[in-house]
């Protein structure tokens, strides 16, 4: 029988359970995540043991959760990048308003990042989820956090990240980007419409971070819909978010 991971691999492992479970829309069985991630049992439950232990991750008699330090760790996430104590409401107040997914993105030190959406980790058709975002130059969010940058910033994040062709319609011209972004700087709203994913558009609107503190902070707020139901509703989606928007004051 193999040695439990180790090192560099047992790290890794440690993460894709802790990633397995997050996304699961139920609890986790030591089997399950064992299939998942192509090793034996015995590996699985060695890593569980210090996960649980240290509150990454609860047993219960059906599986494994999330545990209490899930919590913590998203606090101080959201700390980092100066997520204002309004966002969840205003997310929540979208969502029901227009009746479309609405997402939290921010930048910081040369990164995008989605911190939050209102549909659920577990939902498959959502174009876009929480964590790292690799696809900015063709997303509406990614613009909208790309056109608050200084153009010697925003030039470096696209030589390190690039501006891949995702679809017929990704704008992978500089030119054209910086023409793009200085619209949406005098428009005050970023669309991007099948540039990401030929299904879907989106739209997003700036918000400004609760207060200045250290490095350069943006956040942007946005919603998607199906790519068809854009000229219908382009307007009424636009004037919900930028009302939204307007909304949330200093400070929460």
């Amino acid at each position: 029988m193999p040695a439990p991971a180790s090192g560099p691999q047992s790290v890794d492992r440690a993460l894709d359970i802790l990633d397995a479970v997050a996304e699961a829309a139920r609890p986790v069985s030591a089997k399950a995540l064992a299939r998942r991630l192509g090793c034996s049992l015995s590996t699985v439950y060695h890593l569980l043991g210090p996960l649980t232990v240290r509150g990454h991750l609860m047993r219960t008699g059906d599986g494994y959760v999330t545990g209490p330090r899930a919590v913590a760790l998203h606090r101080s996430f959201r700390r980092h990048l100066r997520v204002h104590p309004g966002t969840a409401e205003l997310m929540r107040r979208v969502r029901e308003t227009a009746g479309l997914p609405a997402y939290l993105t921010a930048y910081r030190d040369g990164r995008i990042t989605m911190i939050d959406s209102t549909n659920p980790a577990t939902d498959l058709d959502d174009p876009f989820t929480p964590g790292p975002e690799v696809r900015a130059h063709a997303t509406a969010h990614g613009k909208m956090l790309l056109a608050q940058l200084p153009r010697a910033a925003r030039h470096r994040y696209l030589d390190t990240h690039g501006m891949a062709r995702l679809t017929e319609r990704t704008i992978t011209s500089a030119d054209r980007f910086d023409a793009e972004l200085a619209r949406v700087r005098g428009d005050g709203v970023a669309v991007s419409i099948g540039e990401a994913d030929p299904a879907y558009a989106c739209l997003a609107v700036p918000l400004a971070p609760p207060d200045a503190g250290p490095g350069r902070v943006a956040h942007a707020l946005s919603v998607s819909l199906p790519a068809e139901d854009f000229p219908r509703r382009h307007g009424e989606v636009r004037a919900v978010l930028t009302r939204e928007a307007a909304r949330l004051g200093p400070g929460g």
